[in-house]
């Protein structure tokens, strides 16, 4: 077997919060979303580049709370996009690790965690 890539799953519980956030706020785009009928719970992808993650409402297939690691190129460049769009929710910082990584943490709406880290 030779693993290739991994899509992480996370739930969600406002369809416009979550495009808010992840859309608006740190710039990935809807690749699609899918329900199975009218009124139905949302499963959709967002993406950035080569990052993929699905975001769902669906309450079987994930709980909120979880937490991914994403790596980028350049941590001053994310922290400086993100605070110029001025979300009244989340203001986060550059932490420096023990183990050779810079850090931006941020959580979303639904208490799920995302920290972009790059080498250092």
């Amino acid at each position: 077997m030779k693993c290739k890539n991994i899509t992480p799953i996370f739930r969600i519980f406002d369809e416009k919060k979550a495009k808010e956030f992840y859309v608006d706020y740190l710039g990935f785009v809807v690749d699609w979303e899918h329900r199975f009928e009218e009124n139905m719970p949302l499963y959709m992808q967002v993406s950035n580049g080569n990052c993929k993650i699905h975001l769902s409402e669906h309450h079987g297939d994930c709980s909120p709370g979880a937490a991914i690691r994403i790596a980028i190129e350049n941590v001053e460049d994310l922290h400086t996009m993100l605070h110029s769009k001025e979300y009244k929710y989340a203001r986060p910082g550059i932490e420096t690790t023990p183990w050779q990584t810079r850090e931006l943490t941020v959580g979303d709406p639904f208490s799920n965690r995302i920290v972009f880290f790059e080498e250092k």
